[in-house]
């Protein structure tokens, strides 16, 4: 990403030598051979769930996917809340359908099949929460032993999982800035392999495939033959919400990947939403200022699976905005909690905050014209509401109390 240096998949494991963790890099294909794999014969024998694209993972054909199905969430129509905002379409894809209700799981897969692979003892770590669980998760399924470093202010729900799920969990009294710092330093010094995004270059890889069940949803099974084509359904925009920049760069790179086979006439334009309490990159974006040189800064958000005073992947998230000719948006902690009845009520899709925040980006960048009337626009929902009961119910209020002594008569005055 910074100096073009190009390694075979045994040279490094992480990052490129030369640059340390700022030396984030990509996997590269031979679109060639992965084109002449996508084949009648192979759409017919394929495995479910995100592993149904394994002509595209950095995963052994003989490596095993874990027992719990990742992937091959839902892509749901929202036409109401398409009509309230002027948009000719709007689809959701639900990713807190995920084994442990997030979009994480999907690297963390690949995370705990590459370990298998190397014959990791333990993998490990850092989160505030959603990847945490998603290791812990697919890790119990597999019985792959897990070290976990988490902010000691995580939500419960998500900490709760960790424990569950039999993760070995370290709560860190600080930021998540804090705790990825020490799991390097103790991936490093054990030899754990690190699933850690923005420093494991495979764990994009898993997230990337998003965009492809989005787009064979959209288009059928015959798109991985045949291809998109300009006067197909496509979405125009594309908005996630965005804090350590991973999943905007996976996204991104599962574009890249379709364009470079063919699949994609064009890419829609990418659009990173970020809390106003944790904007780096979109104050960064709008000053432009070097995203390799700007200092952190002190995150504040409620919505903590985007917050990040230094996100790690901010380069390729960057890059993802620049080269679709998106944008950063930001929106306020008040707007993310508007935003997870309204897309509840528009969509019936519960969202937690982090994920609501892609939506509370898309009524801002209508409101200001960032996305014209009559934009074919697609979401990703990255997390379950279930992962933050409490924000949920900050954004409604808590329902009336009656006895059954006064009950009908309350029943009266509401809908009598």
């Amino acid at each position: 990403m910074i100096c073009g240096k190009q390694y075979a998949p045994d040279a490094v494991r992480y990052v490129c030598p030369q640059h340390g963790a700022e030396g984030i890099l990509d996997v590269e294909y031979d679109y060639g051979a992965v084109k002449a794999a996508l084949t009648a014969d192979w759409l017919q024998e394929r495995e479910r769930g995100m592993f149904a694209y394994r002509p595209l993972l950095p995963i052994s054909a003989e490596t095993a996917a874990p027992p719990l199905r990742v992937g091959d969430t839902p892509l749901i129509g929202a036409p109401r809340l398409a009509a309230e905002l002027g948009l000719a379409e709007l689809w959701v894809k639900d990713d807190g359908r995920n084994p442990t209700g997030s979009l994480k799981d999907r690297a963390s897969a690949v995370a705990v099949m590459k370990a298998r692979e190397l014959g990791a003892e333990i993998v490990t770590t850092a989160s505030t929460g959603n990847a945490a669980a998603a290791l812990a998760g697919l890790a119990a399924s597999v019985g792959q032993r897990t070290v976990i470093f988490v902010p000691a202010a995580a939500p419960q729900a998500k900490i709760a999982q960790l424990l569950v799920y039999g993760a070995e969990t370290i709560l860190v009294e600080g930021s998540y800035d804090d705790a990825f710092d020490l799991c390097l330093e103790a991936s490093e010094r054990f030899g754990w392999y690190c699933r850690n995004t923005a420093y494991n270059p495979y764990m994009a890889e898993g997230k990337k495939t998003a965009v492809f069940e989005l787009y064979e949803q959209l288009l059928g099974p015959a798109f991985w033959l045949n291809g998109a084509n300009e006067d197909d359904n496509l979405p125009d925009y594309l908005f996630v919400s965005v804090g350590d920049g991973c999943i905007i760069s996976g996204l991104h790179k599962g574009l890249t990947d379709l364009h470079a086979l063919g699949l994609l006439p064009r890419l829609p334009r990418l659009m990173g939403v970020q809390a106003a309490g944790s904007s780096y990159l979109y104050d960064g974006w709008r000053s432009g200022e070097d995203m390799l040189t700007k200092p952190p800064i002190q995150a504040d958000t409620l919505a903590d699976s985007i917050s990040a005073g230094l996100p790690r992947d901010r380069l390729k998230a960057l890059r993802a905005i620049q080269q679709t000719e998106g944008a950063f948006i930001q929106v306020t902690d008040r707007e993310i909690l508007a935003a997870i009845p309204a897309l509840a009520r528009g969509s019936g899709i519960f969202a937690e905050p982090a994920a609501a925040a892609a939506y509370a980006g898309l009524v801002t960048a209508v409101a200001h014209n960032l996305v014209p009337p009559g934009a074919r626009v697609a979401l990703v929902s990255t997390g379950s509401g279930l992962k933050d009961v409490a924000s949920a119910v900050k954004s409604v209020g808590q329902a009336p109390t009656v006895s059954p002594a006064n009950g009908m008569a309350h029943l009266q005055t509401l809908y009598g």
